[in-house]
């Protein structure tokens, strides 16, 4: 671990340094990023992305406690590129515990194509995968779905962005998937339904179902024409204003689902991205109940600022001890790092910000 640093924001936050960096087996000597994280009591079990040579991603694993000591590292890939669709990358994992089932999501990139994928453990050592969960609709598609919703309610930036990848070309192409990625779930069903966070940009949006088996094309064609019903956030604040994704898994409390996410804004050195945070209403999770108007966190450090890509905090898992919470994100797309916040200090000033 480096050097604890404190910043001032509005709500104290200590950056606790980097946890895991690159090192030089052949897997991981590129970048070691944007964790998930699942807690078993004093353990941490962390699922990495893990990036070599040519941007390829594999998932590596490592274990921490409660002081942030490193208990194991494996130095193998846990998660390997194994399908076609996945040929380029395993990446951004985000990991839930539902009943006994260990659901684990991640981008799938075959080198085009970042679209969501599943694969599930019982153990957190052998995962099956599941394939694809996210829409196989190229951008035609999804342009003609878009008309289909209420444009009153719906932020023109989604069209700003459809537009983007038209005007160089890739919405024509027959193999190009819509790009759909921080694909994060609650970890627990609400109301006798899985409950999943996706980000078609800008922002991000919400789907419920049954059975995995009901992510069919036609129920993403349904979800995308009324896609102004499905959306939870869109950019709203200044340091958010480009684009947003969801970040760590939502977290329970008394108070509501915390939700822990990224947003991205564009300055005089190009993007930012910061970590924000908002509070989701237990019951009905579409109802945000309050929303911090400033980051919760933002690149300041030398390894958040210069690094694969600068500029970046990237949230991706939590811990929680006592009152302390451990944010574990990916800084500058080289590191993994931690930053610990009072979770009762985060719920009170997100209960102050009720967005009308």
């Amino acid at each position: 671990m480096e050097h604890t640093h404190q910043i001032n924001t509005r709500i104290p936050i200590e950056k606790k340094g980097i946890l895991l960096s690159p090192t030089k087996l052949k897997f991981e000597s590129n970048g070691v990023l944007n964790p998930g994280i699942s807690q078993e009591g004093e353990e941490v079990h962390i699922f990495y992305r893990a990036v070599e040579d040519g941007n390829y991603s594999t998932i590596g694993y490592a274990k921490t406690n409660e002081h942030l000591d490193l208990i194991e590292r494996k130095s193998s890939p846990l998660i390997t590129r194994d399908f076609d669709y996945e040929k380029h990358g395993v990446e951004d994992a985000r990991i839930v515990k539902i009943e006994d089932i260990y659901y684990l999501t991640y981008t799938a990139y075959d080198g085009f194509n970042a679209m969501g994928a599943l694969a599930t453990s019982k153990d957190l050592k052998h995962f099956e995968k599941k394939g694809i969960i996210t829409p196989f609709i190229t951008y035609k598609e999804y342009k003609y779905h878009l008309e289909h919703c209420n444009q009153e309610r719906l932020n023109p930036k989604y069209y700003y962005y459809y537009n983007l990848f038209a005007q160089i070309g890739l919405a024509d192409e027959k193999h190009r998937y819509l790009r759909d990625k921080d694909i994060v779930l609650f970890p627990k069903k609400i109301n006798g339904k899985f409950v999943m966070l996706h980000r078609i940009w800008p922002g991000i949006q919400i789907v419920q179902f049954e059975k995995w088996e009901n992510l069919t094309k036609e129920f993403w064609e349904n979800h995308i024409k009324n896609l102004h019903d499905h959306i939870l956030m869109d950019p709203f604040y200044d340091f958010e204003v480009n684009y947003l994704g969801a970040g760590c898994p939502p977290i329970e409390t008394k108070d509501g689902w915390l939700m822990i996410y990224h947003g991205v804004c564009e300055t005089h050195i190009g993007k930012t991205y910061h970590a924000a945070a908002a509070l989701l209403d237990i019951e009905d999770p579409i109802k945000i109940i309050g929303r911090l108007p400033y980051p919760l966190f933002s690149p300041t450090e030398e390894w958040e600022l210069l690094g694969v890509v600068d500029h970046v905090v990237f949230p991706t898992g939590t811990a929680l001890f006592g009152d302390d919470l451990h944010i574990y994100y990916g800084a500058a797309d080289k590191h993994t790092a931690v930053a610990k916040v009072s979770l009762q200090l985060v719920l009170n000033e997100l209960k102050k910000t009720a967005i009308s």
